[in-house]
């Protein structure tokens, strides 16, 4: 055990740090993450050149995707760090151009008139960038780098998938290119390489590369920043031409060639040599088994063989010896070699297709067979890759590793030798402990799954619909998500090549007409081309180009240039584009743009439809162009009050929703929650993650008000916690075993800032720390785990992710996160677990309206999976709203009660001043923290703070139930309606079963208090509609009504809602006391259709209730039980409830044959 109850002295973090630190210090250690190792090593680039006299530039340049995604945001922020560096930062339009632009730095002195001694450049791009560049990567790396300039291309690879539209293994097109390659294990090594990589370029004349991937570029540690750390050796013995090998003018690409292959790779693996790049991590003298392995397959090696309990002595006794490989190709020969000496097996660990394996048997080869030892990775005993069947291979060639399968493959191997039997016995105890927690994970089922989706207010969720009998093509970025829903989007292509499969596919189909979904990031990088493409083929498509004015899915860039909307319609006018349309809901903006082209047409998005149905009737190629900014920008632009922020915010009359769904269909926004009412489940909107696009007042549904407000009703304050902090709690100590620590919740609510914290504060402590943050595409409200480690040393930690049964504290944000099989997996047995029980619906509650988080049963797994009294469960969300005002606070309340279980071996000091350090919200953060703190010291506070949240009572019994509707029945109508109801349902009562009573009860309410005129104009005046408006939002506040009265705009066709100011609210006043009239002859609705088919639907089930009664025997009740519910079903207002009722009618019409008992 790690964990020790032994007190740390009362020491308060004193470390001075700044958040400079990890960019400017060059001594001593820097808390960053891998991005920001990036951003360092340019900047230390140049300062490293001037300690030894050279006058160098830096120049970075490239395209952004995950896991680099963020690079240029956070280069962004250091500008001026930047400029004092003499490092210029132009991001490519894409990552070919931008290739090129580091071509050119390398030339920059080749004319004699260079500022500089040379130019280190750095290129980015993830594994499409790669493929996408290939050509002028290899022109490039050919051509060269200059003595004192050098290139490393930072490429980022997502092996299985997460956040890209396939897997990537990019360096089979770095090898094609003759680019050595780099790939570190750690944040420590990207900085420690990064210094090699440009050494051996300069060295070499070759571009290098650096391979990184999410479980290392997107981990935080503290790491050494001290500029001699690494030193490069410059090798003396080597052979180079007349002239070097570094970039010249002239040039022939053949003699390049020559240089590549004759000089310039070997000089690499001379540098590798001299440098140890490549080193023996665990030796052994008389090693019998070695293992190669590199990056996240070398940390992934290193915890399956701790899971095995090999380590140090039992290493020994198994004669095992571990190689670490740095530079994956060319692989340095002495060094494998010199490994291989004296081994009878030697296995190597990478993930994807073989890169380690196929050189390492490429150089053993030729060995005498008594010299030479068995190669095992992708290939088995005595065959090949390709000899080597799926079922029989070592390791998989595809998707990505965990520790685990590799501990097992190793535990096969190791137990074939001659070893001590009690190491055996070891082996084997451990792999039978890890089946079984295998078998007992594989029968956890999934009980609900976060999968990523469109932001609340996304312009994609109204851009991406297309009108019925039609389909789209997919696009790349948050376009992507558009190919998960049900809403006729299919297939797509790379970046680039949006809507060019339709110029081969539309000559052999029935197929006249496509949408094509295209963002103007994808247009400004490469789109461009393909509707040139398009227009040149003269296919039948329409362009839908969403101008959201960011590079949504990385993290908000702008394009990398210029594009107004103006300018982008003149480009495809010039283009010969047939029609082109924009659709906004900011026409009044959009008609004082100068510059857009003659004969577009600027509509209101509410017309999407039928201008999409317009323009597929055109031949030709058509444009689309929405207009909206992305709505995660505006949320980040108001925050600087870089954007407007309307004193707006849409609330929903619960007492006037029907639960019908129509608000999620037209908005397809996640802000829209459902809320348990006395009425049943009805719909709400959660203002904190509310972005105000206000699309959800489309659903035809008169509930929706704006009130005029920018701010919420201040939270009161709680008298109940105490002042200060409680009695801190004893902090564990940290000895030979990583103290691990997992957060699990929503992407966009501040889960990674949870592990950063954490990060930070055990930096200011001194103590090691990785954090891994599992984000990528889940930052759309999917599902997000930071991995967070703690240890006494860096040497203790290895795995980035933690690994199945080794985590000791769970804080589950988000239950239905915390609750999955992967938090679930990664439990110790006497692991903390503090879970938030409030639930935020995922995307399947757009597609049904009657979806719930299955939140007890999801905190009972996680009950079953510790011992008694290690879960904790709290409204977390609705605590930290009720004192803070806003649920963005619930992770930091979290935090605070972990921190006081005595299960994270930091001081509250250390937490303290990271947050501090962060600089958001600074006061609220630290205030949440304490009242966390105080709630898991004080078991009783939690309790006190839900009896003073708002209660809504609801029937328990039958009798409450009719007490509670017969009094709504009476304020809807009168006494004697409300009379009708209670003595049908009492009659119920004494003559059919408690469950179908219970059925009619409920449902006859419902199809008796239908929302006519006179009852939605009740509740929107009333008292109660009123008090809700105060407890969220505040006295006095100025009302829109949202509303489509037929008497106004006349019959159930062609209804749209209208907004009606504050003045409407004393005709409806006037009209609510006007109930009396309600089906009399002076009823001016009486006569619409939709209340008539309602007052029919009544009567129908009235009389089919009376006649239940009458003779229950003669009925079949299981029947009549699914007629009673069928009300249900009919939900909503105009044409949305008229469709409902029809296939109520239907349904009920197919049931009534068996109602009736058939008598003999």
């Amino acid at each position: 055990m790690n964990i020790a109850t032994k007190v740390t002295p009362n020491i308060i973090a004193t470390k001075d740090v700044s958040l400079e630190d990890k960019y400017v210090s060059d001594n001593g250690t820097a808390f960053m993450t891998g991005i920001q190792a990036l951003v360092r090593l340019p900047l230390a680039q140049t300062r490293r050149d001037a300690i030894n006299g050279y006058h160098t530039a830096g120049f970075i340049s490239g395209y952004r995707g995950s896991p680099i995604g963020n690079y240029d945001n956070f280069l962004w922020q250091v500008e001026g760090l930047l400029k004092s560096h003499n490092v210029v930062f132009q991001p490519g339009v894409n990552e070919d151009l931008a290739a090129t632009a580091i071509w050119g730095t390398q030339q920059a002195n080749l004319s004699g008139q260079g500022k500089y001694d040379g130019v280190s450049s750095w290129w980015y791009g993830k594994g499409p960038g790669v493929d996408r560049s290939g050509d002028v990567l290899r022109h490039a790396n050919l051509a060269g780098t200059s003595e004192r300039g050098g290139v490393v291309a930072l490429f980022g690879d997502d092996h299985s998938c997460k956040s890209s539209t396939v897997p990537h293994q990019s360096e089979h097109v770095m090898i094609g290119c003759g680019i050595p390659i780099f790939y570190p294990t750690s944040v420590q090594q990207i900085l420690d390489f990064g210094v090699h990589a440009i050494a051996v370029s300069r060295f070499s004349g070759l571009w290098t590369s650096m391979k990184l991937v999410s479980e290392i570029v997107e981990t935080s540690a503290s790491v050494h920043v001290d500029l001699d750390r690494v030193t490069p050796v410059i090798p003396e013995d080597v052979n180079f031409p007349e002239g070097g090998v570094n970039i010249r003018w002239p040039d022939h690409g053949i003699q390049q060639e020559e240089r590549l292959y004759k000089y310039r790779l070997p000089a690499v693996l001379a540098y590798a040599r001299a440098n140890k790049i490549n080193t023996v991590t665990w030796p052994c003298e008389n090693a019998r088994v070695g293992i190669a392995a590199s990056g996240k397959g070398y940390l992934d090696t290193i915890e399956a063989l701790r899971i095995l309990g090999i380590e140090d002595e039992t290493a020994q006794q198994l004669g095992l010896r571990v190689y670490q490989v740095g530079l994956i190709w060319p692989l340095e020969p002495q060094g494998i070699r010199e490994f291989a000496k004296g081994l009878e097996e030697l296995i190597v660990i990478e993930e994807k297709r073989p890169i380690l394996e196929t050189q390492i048997k490429d150089e053993l080869y030729s060995l005498p067979d008594d010299q030479r030892p068995r190669v095992i990775g992708k290939a088995t005993d005595g065959k090949g890759e390709w000899s080597t069947s799926i079922e029989e291979a070592p390791l998989i060639g595809h998707y990505e590793y965990q520790p685990e399968p590799i501990a097992k493959m190793l535990a096969a191997r190791f137990l074939k030798l001659d070893i001590p039997e009690s190491l055996k016995v070891q082996i084997q105890s451990r792999i039978d402990l890890l089946l079984k927690a295998e078998q007992e994970s594989k029968r956890v089922i999934d009980l609900a799954e976060r999968k990523p989706y469109f932001c609340s207010g996304c312009p994609h969720n109204s851009s991406t619909v297309v009108p019925e009998g039609s389909r789209a093509l997919g696009g790349i970025g948050c376009h992507y998500i558009a190919v998960s829903l049900d809403r006729g989007t299919e297939t797509f292509s790379q970046m680039g090549g949006e809507g060019v499969s339709w110029v081969g596919a539309s000559p052999f189909t029935n197929e006249k007409h496509i949408f094509a979904n295209l963002g103007d990031g994808t247009y400004f990088h490469s789109g461009y081309l393909a509707i040139r493409q398009s227009i040149a083929a003269k296919t039948n498509i329409t362009y839908k180009i969403l101008y959201n004015d960011a590079v949504a899915m990385t993290g908000g860039q702008h394009v990398d240039g210029h594009l107004s909307v103006a300018q982008l319609t003149r480009q495809l006018d010039a283009e010969g584009i047939k029609k082109q349309v924009i659709v906004t809901d900011e026409i009044k903006l959009l008609n004082e743009e100068d510059g857009i082209a003659p004969g577009v047409e600027i509509r209101h998005r509410n017309e999407l439809d039928a201008v999409q149905r317009e323009l597929r009737e055109i031949s030709g190629v058509t444009a689309l162009i929405y207009v909206q900014t992305c709505a995660s920008e505006k949320r980040r632009r108001r925050k600087r009050d870089a954007y407007p922020d309307p004193a707006e915010r849409l609330f929903i009359n619960t007492d006037i929703c029907e639960g019908c769904g129509d608000c999620s269909k037209k908005s397809n926004c996640l802000s829209i929650e459902p809320v348990e009412t006395a009425l049943g489940t009805k719909r709400q909107i959660n203002q904190s993650s509310c972005n105000k696009d206000f699309t959800c007042a489309e659903g035809f549904c008169p509930s929706f008000v704006t009130v005029h407000t920018r701010d919420m009703k201040r939270p009161a304050k709680f008298e109940g916690i105490s002042a200060g902090w409680p009695t801190s709690p004893i902090i564990p100590q940290l000895y030979d075993v990583p103290s691990r620590i997992m957060v699990g919740g929503i992407g966009g609510t501040g889960v990674v800032t949870i592990g950063a914290l954490l990060g930070m504060a055990a930096h200011l402590e001194g103590k090691a720390t990785r954090v891994m943050d599992m984000a990528g595409l889940a930052q759309k409200g999917g599902t997000v785990y930071s991995y967070v480690q703690l240890a006494a040393s860096d040497e203790q930690i290895s795995s980035t992710k933690i690994p199945a049964g080794q985590c000791e504290l769970l804080i589950g944000a988000d239950a239905v996160v915390a609750g999955s099989g992967a938090a679930l997996s990664r439990l110790k047995e006497d692991a903390l677990v503090i879970v938030n029980e409030d639930s935020t619906p995922t995307s399947e509650f757009i597609k049904s309206r009657d979806w719930y988080a299955p939140i007890t049963d999801l905190i009972d797994r996680l009950r079953g999976r510790v011992r008694q009294g290690q879960l904790v469960s709290l409204p977390a969300a609705r605590i930290a709203t009720l004192l803070l005002g806003d649920s963005i606070y619930t992770n930091q309340l979290l935090l605070g009660m972990a921190w006081q279980s005595g299960r994270i071996p930091l001081l509250r000091e250390s937490i303290e001043k990271a947050i501090r350090l962060n600089g958001t919200a600074v006061e609220k953060n630290i205030e949440a923290f304490r009242v966390g703190c105080h709630l898991a010291s004080d078991p009783t506070l939690a309790a006190r703070l839900l009896a003073a949240m708002p209660k809504t009572k609801t029937p328990q019994t039958l009798a409450e139930l009719v007490e509670d509707r017969s009094a709504r029945l009476t304020d809807y109508w009168n006494e004697a309606y409300a009379a009708k109801y209670r003595t049908l349902v009492e009659l119920a009562a004494k003559k059919l079963p408690e469950e179908l009573t219970g059925t009619i009860a409920t449902q006859l309410y419902r199809v008796m208090a239908y929302k006519d005129e006179y009852e939605v104009a009740r509740l929107l005046t009333g008292k109660s509609f009123k008090e809700s408006i105060e407890t969220q939002f505040g006295k006095g506040l100025r009302l829109t009504y949202h509303l489509a009265p037929p008497a106004l705009l006349g019959g159930l066709k062609n209804v749209r809602k209208r907004a009606f100011g504050y003045w409407m609210r004393f005709p409806m006043m006037m009209l609510a006391r006007l109930q009396w009239l309600r089906e009399t002859f002076l009823d001016p609705f009486a006569r619409q259709e939709e209340r008539q088919h309602e007052q029919a639907w009544r009567d129908r089930y009235i009389a089919f209730v009376e006649a239940l009664v009458e003779a229950p025997d003669n009925h079949n009740l299981a029947v009549a039980e699914q007629i009673a519910k069928l009300p249900a079903e009919v939900r909503g207002y105009g044409h949305i409830k008229m469709k409902a009722m029809d296939a109520a009618k239907q349904r009920w019409d197919e049931l009534t044959p068996t109602l009736l008992k058939v008598r003999n």
